[in-house]
């Protein structure tokens, strides 16, 4: 570690002193000598330069000014994790890429500006943005009873020059609910399976629901090893290699048929529920202090 080393956990206006769950991997570097500043992706003072690594972690406004948010990230030196991977991963087309690369994730449709969606006759199906967070301007409709609404969220949503996705509702996430399977690197760099955790459903059929991590019922879980394999699938398709990689984060729901898709590849600013786990925070503090 170098002398003096100095890290940046990066955060929002609304959290000024991190996420709380991000507070064990804060605690963790400072008790290992290391002098964290927690600074606003947007601080028109920031010095980037002056630290030594740059750790994204919960800069959860960028959404209505992902640009800026994009331009940012190419400006910081020594980014976790890197610009380009930021510049992918916050606008979740990158989906239709994973598919591509033959990756189980779940069906997804995407309808851009100017085009327009014909609904399914039934079914539930959720309706949100392509670029979002913390389940920003997300619904769930079930047809044919909510066939309008449905409708209108993806015109809303095209209409403001955005694009919609909108993917099957999956049932098991009311029993066995999301999995969020954690990856962080080991002693030698190889990014490798840490922990995960259980997440209830959170989306009904009526409204909207806003970001309010406090809301989310959380509970640690192990992952199988078919969700572990999906997982790893996922990050062998990361362009430019998951090796780059600090932390990465594969959310993963039962299918129709019991295996499990894949839902988000969280590469930017994915809570890593470290508070949840013990061990983790020091472990991605030990992987950052590896990354020095």
């Amino acid at each position: 570690m170098p002398a003096d080393a100095r890290i940046a956990l990066v955060t929002c206006a609304a959290f000024p002193d991190l996420w709380e769950d991000d507070h064990p991997v804060r605690d963790a570097l400072r008790e290992r000598g290391v002098a964290v500043d927690v600074v606003r992706w947007d601080d028109p003072d920031a010095d980037w330069s002056a630290f030594d690594l740059t750790v994204i972690r919960s800069p959860w406004d960028y959404v209505p000014r992902r640009d800026q948010f994009v331009a940012w990230a190419r400006g910081v030196p020594r980014l976790a994790n890197p610009a380009d991977i930021v510049a992918w991963n916050t606008d979740k087309r990158y989906l239709s890429e994973l598919a591509a690369a033959g990756v189980p994730v779940i069906p997804t449709t995407f309808v851009g500006p100017g085009e327009t969606w014909a609904p399914p006759s039934t079914g539930e199906w959720v309706v949100k943005p392509t670029v979002s967070a913390g389940s920003q301007d997300t619904a769930r409709h079930a047809l044919p009873a909510q066939r309008a609404e449905a409708g209108a969220h993806v015109s809303r949503l095209t209409g403001t020059g955005r694009t919609a996705m909108i993917q099957p509702y999956l049932s098991a996430v009311d029993t066995a609910g999301e999995t969020a399977v954690l990856f962080l690197p080991d002693a030698s760099g190889e990014l490798t399976y840490s922990h995960a955790i259980r997440k209830g459903p959170m989306l009904r059929r009526t409204g909207e629901h806003e970001i309010d991590p406090g809301s989310e019922d959380i509970t640690p879980r192990s992952a199988t090893e078919a969700e572990i394999e999906v997982a790893r699938q996922a990050l062998a398709a990361v362009p430019g290699g998951a090796k780059r990689l600090l932390y990465a984060r594969i959310d993963v729901i039962p299918g129709p048929a019991g295996t499990p898709l894949i839902v988000e590849l969280e590469l930017t600013e994915p809570s890593l529920f470290l508070s949840h786990v013990p061990g983790s925070g020091a472990r991605l503090a030990d992987a950052i202090l590896a990354r020095l």
